[in-house]
Formats: C-alpha cells, sequence, structure tokens
C-alpha cells in the first residue's frame, strides 16, 4: 500500500489514496501511526472519491478512532491532491472535500514561482452543550459569554475555565496568563479529554493571547495526546478568544510546531491557513 507522509506546522499525517472502504482502518491507523514500529503521525488520512464533493477525506486517530473534522489534515489532503494530480481540474482555485462534519471548501492561491497557498473553511462554530457535546454537571459552574458557553472545572488542585466551541469536533479552551509552556498538559490533557463531562471525549487547548494578533496556543488532542498544532484547535482558539473581546477579526496561532492564520467574522464560517507539505512517500507492507 503507497502511502505520503505529510505535515503542517509540524502536525503530521499518513496520507493513502484509497478506494477500499471495507479495510479495518483503525487497525491500519494504529499501526501506520506508531512512532515506534509504524511510519509514525499524529493521524491517517485516507484521500476517497466522492459523489457530492470533489474529493472526499476520512481522518483516524493513532487510537484508531474515527475524527469528525480535521484542520491541518483537510489542507494537507488539499496540497497533496493538487500536486500529485487528483482532481479534474488542476488549475482549480476553489475544491470542495467531503468529511463526517460536512462538505469542506478550500481556496487556492496560485502565484507563479511560489508554492499554492491553500485556506480552508472549518465550518460554522457550534456553541450548544448537545452539540458539543458537553454534559453539564453543576449549573452554577455555567458563564455565558455571548453565545459561548464556558464552565468551571476542578481537576486535582487545578480550577480551570474552559470554553466551549464545536467545529466539527469537540474543544475546549483555557486562557492562561503565564506562558503556556509552563502549562502541565500532559497531566492535564488525558484527564479533561476522558473526563465525564464529555461523552465523545475533548481536545484541550490551552492559550495565552499575546496581543489583538497573536496568541500562543498548545494543544491535546483527542486520541492522539499533544500535538505540534491543530488546525480546528487554532480556530476553536481564535473563535473563544474573539468573543471574550480580545482579539480582531484575523489573527495568527503560535503553535510548538508553526503559525497558523485564522479568519472569522464573527458570525459565519472559519477559514485556517498555515503550512502544508510532502515529506516523503514510501510503500506499507500489507
Amino acid at each position: 500500500m503507497n502511502f505520503t507522509k505529510m505535515q503542517g506546522a509540524g502536525n503530521d499525517f499518513v496520507l493513502v489514496a484509497a478506494s477500499d472502504t471495507r479495510r479495518n482502518w483503525s487497525r491500519v491507523a494504529m499501526a501506520m501511526c506508531n512512532r515506534r514500529f509504524g511510519v509514525g503521525a499524529d493521524g491517517l488520512l485516507l484521500l476517497l472519491p466522492s459523489r457530492v464533493a470533489d474529493l472526499r477525506m476520512r481522518m483516524f486517530n493513532p487510537d484508531g478512532a474515527e475524527a469528525e473534522a480535521c484542520g491541518n489534515g483537510l489542507r494537507c489532503l488539499v496540497k497533496y491532491a493538487i500536486t500529485r494530480g487528483q482532481l479534474a481540474n488542476t488549475n482549480a482555485r476553489e475544491i470542495a472535500v467531503e468529511t463526517i462534519a460536512g462538505v469542506r471548501k478550500a481556496s487556492i492561491n496560485r502565484t507563479k514561482g511560489q508554492p499554492p497557498g491553500i485556506q480552508v473553511s472549518l465550518g460554522i462554530p457550534e456553541f450548544r452543550a448537545e452539540h458539543i457535546p458537553v454534559v453539564i454537571e453543576d449549573e452554577g459552574a455555567v458563564i455565558k459569554t455571548k453565545s459561548m458557553l464556558s464552565y468551571r472545572i476542578t481537576i486535582g488542585s487545578q480550577r480551570l475555565l474552559l470554553n466551549f466551541v464545536a467545529l466539527g469536533n469537540p474543544h475546549a479552551v483555557y486562557f492562561s496568563e503565564l506562558p503556556v509552556a509552563d502549562f502541565p498538559l500532559a497531566q492535564l490533557g488525558p484527564k479533561i479529554e476522558r473526563h465525564q463531562l464529555f461523552p465523545k471525549r475533548v481536545n484541550l487547548e490551552v492559550a495565552q493571547i499575546i496581543n489583538r494578533r497573536q496568541i500562543e496556543a498548545r494543544v491535546w488532542e483527542r486520541g492522539a495526546g499533544e500535538t505540534l498544532a491543530c488546525g480546528s484547535g487554532a480556530g476553536a482558539v481564535a473563535i473563544a478568544a474573539q468573543l471574550v473581546g480580545s482579539i480582531d477579526n484575523s489573527v495568527d496561532i503560535n503553535m510548538p510546531g508553526g503559525i497558523l492564520e485564522v479568519d472569522w467574522d464573527g458570525i459565519g464560517e472559519v477559514f485556517l491557513g498555515g503550512p502544508a507539505e510532502i515529506v516523503f512517500s514510501g510503500e506499507w507492507p500489507e
């Protein structure tokens, strides 16, 4: 089975152009994503044909669970498609990709002499508890900021105010006054991911607002652990920061693996830009 290793701001993926949907792709993902005995990646991307869009994407986490959405994975898949000739219209400036979370549009900026720039839609954010989903245990711990639901949670000695938003997948954003490098993400991430509040688990982002156009962030991804970057996580951070009145519509999210650009007008779709690169190709034994 041929594969291509890709990365977007250090968020890395194994991509397979596939047609067989009956294969146990969860098992394949666990094997290929293993960083000791496999290729090593934050997730497995499947590029499939679609009846409703130009392409179809499925994404599996390293633990084998299928994710509803993946912003960096979407950008990497589009980069592969336009580089490896997977599109009928090789000069297309906009393509549609079918995902579990719905059809997502990708804009391709072609500038002569430069790699194509790719900006993808993360969809319209969802704030209703039942759509994130989150099960509220203590109504007294709920705080409403505009349309966003925030909740005070205690994990050990840590008391955190989490801001909930869904972008096809669930996110909990914590704003820290201290540098994000000092946050005990490895200890608290798995506890919050699997907390009983979240029936489908959750992605945790810790962020520090630097100014109105710049945020530092780290992410604990559901089913993957801490990653160098997360596209939907960057979107969730930007949304939450905007709703508490701390940033402008366009913001750079500085993550350990690089910078992701998020644009949101406060009403409609959230757009994500940033690097997406092919690392190498290889063959996985069947």
